[in-house]
């Protein structure tokens, strides 16, 4: 029986936790609010906003999550890098859904193993930052931290962080959240009709007719089934598709975090899976803190200069059950460095038998800038690092059931590379992303169809 049905009250519910418990603790990556009054006031209204999701979901996206972690599914997760207010529209949510949906049927059909879909949207709106403060104009002004913190705008009054924007980020959340559902649970995904979820710029790539051949066999399948038995399939027109973000701006979560009827244990019910960022991992301070205490899935981004024993110890305080689907790994070292750091990783989680998913971000260990000054990534270094993962996965005994991309389903110009050449020289054109780059559909697409591949040559 699945654990979280049987385990004690005392366990999910420590006695010496509560959703604020981590104001006590120190933290990094949370600028302070000039203005108190203002936040508790914002903080107490948000609490006692309606929950964007449900405890239910929760529950049945860890059990999803158990069967990645067991080799029975496959784990797609990815979006921007830092949604925006202003980006809060209906193409945006589409095109989204469009290339998640494209990818996951890419990876379904040639991998022939259940996908399970996990956008960073609605709430994703914190970043952390390298840096707390640039210099604009000659003026020294706080870093943009995200439009859920503070505004893009140059300026040093845009700078300050404004508790309202934790209101905004709500309201958007909730918009984006109620048409992506919409979308997901009306047809939208209907195997049926392949044009509601094509774009058409796919065609300039160069695996269009291995996708095409794809979609057609796709529908053969759909139409063979259907001639067969008297009832529709409500699969071939549905999909599941949950939410995730960082989990940054304490004040934003733990305000939306709360006790339901007839279950044990306090739920984060602003979106199903949060992750710790690897510049928040700090075991005694408040975002560790703040997440030991919930029962939402819990990602851990691990960069190269993890500490083998103290990640040990942060596993073992999230998830101090061992319970299955509960921590998604989200490995993050770099091409150059992924062989070096990930064998001893995986060798210490199998030895203490933790039921872990694996997942790869093969983005955020390949950034750089270019003599421009444009921070950008290179198509052939995120798939070096995804190749390297399967393969240091495959000789560990181990499965990577997963990865983790920063992408968009609009035609942006911020990674170099992929099968149509994309150079440095014409990242200009539509440099988009306010934050890190993110692969484009096209690149996403063909990233879709290597991804399977490293797959099946690991575990076929």
């Amino acid at each position: 029986m699945f654990k979280e049905d049987t385990v004690s009250p005392e366990v999910v519910n420590p006695k010496d936790w509560s959703p604020v418990s981590w104001k006590d603790f120190p933290i990094k990556q949370l600028p302070d609010y000039p203005n108190q009054e203002e936040l508790e006031k914002v903080y107490k209204e948000l609490s006692e906003y309606p929950p964007l999701i449900t405890s239910w979901e929760v529950a049945a996206l860890k059990k999803k999550l158990a069967d990645v972690a067991a080799g029975k599914s496959f784990l797609l997760q990815g979006g921007d890098c830092a949604e925006s207010f202003d980006d809060c529209k209906a193409p945006k949510v589409v095109n989204l859904l469009k290339v998640l949906l494209q990818m996951s049927f890419i990876l379904i059909h040639e991998m022939g193993i259940p996908v399970l879909r996990v956008g960073r949207i609605a709430g994703q709106y914190a970043k952390p930052r390298s840096r707390n403060y640039e210099t604009v104009n000659g003026q020294k002004i706080p870093n943009y931290r995200g439009d859920l913190i503070n505004s893009i705008e140059p300026k040093l009054e845009a700078r300050i962080p404004d508790p309202n924007r934790l209101l905004e980020g709500y309201n958007k959340s909730a918009l984006t959240l109620n048409f992506l559902r919409a979308l997901a649970d009306e047809g939208f995904a209907d195997l049926h009709h392949p044009e509601y979820w094509e774009l058409d710029f796919m065609k300039q790539n160069t695996y269009y007719q291995e996708y095409e051949a794809m979609v057609n066999s796709i529908q053969k399948a759909v139409g063979f089934m259907e001639t067969i038995t008297p009832n529709e399939f409500s699969t071939v027109q549905k999909v599941n598709i949950y939410t995730s973000h960082e989990g940054l701006n304490l004040h934003y979560d733990s305000a939306q975090t709360r006790k339901v009827p007839r279950r044990d244990g306090w739920y984060n019910l602003s979106t199903h899976l949060v992750w710790l960022g690897n510049r928040t991992r700090e075991i005694d301070g408040a975002h560790v803190e703040y997440l030991r205490g919930i029962r939402n899935p819990i990602g851990i981004k691990i960069g190269p200069n993890y500490d083998l024993d103290e990640t040990m110890q942060l596993i073992e305080k999230l998830n101090p059950i061992h319970e299955a689907g509960k921590i998604v790994l989200i490995t993050r070292f770099g091409k150059d460095e992924v062989s070096e750091k990930l064998p001893k990783l995986i060798q210490n989680i199998k030895r203490e038998g933790m039921p872990v998913v694996w997942s790869c971000d093969p983005m955020h260990g390949n950034t750089f800038s270019t003599d421009s000054n444009i921070k950008t990534r290179n198509f052939d270094d995120i798939i070096e690092e995804i190749r390297k993962t399967f393969d240091i996965h495959r000789s560990q005994g181990s499965y990577l059931g997963g990865v983790h991309l920063e992408l968009t389903g609009d035609n942006v110009t911020e990674c170099v590379g992929g099968a149509r050449g994309l150079g440095e020289g014409e990242l200009h054109q539509n440099y988009k992303s306010y934050c890190d780059p993110r692969l484009n559909y096209q690149q996403s697409l063909e990233m879709a169809f290597l991804i399977a591949k490293e797959w099946n040559q690991s575990y076929k």
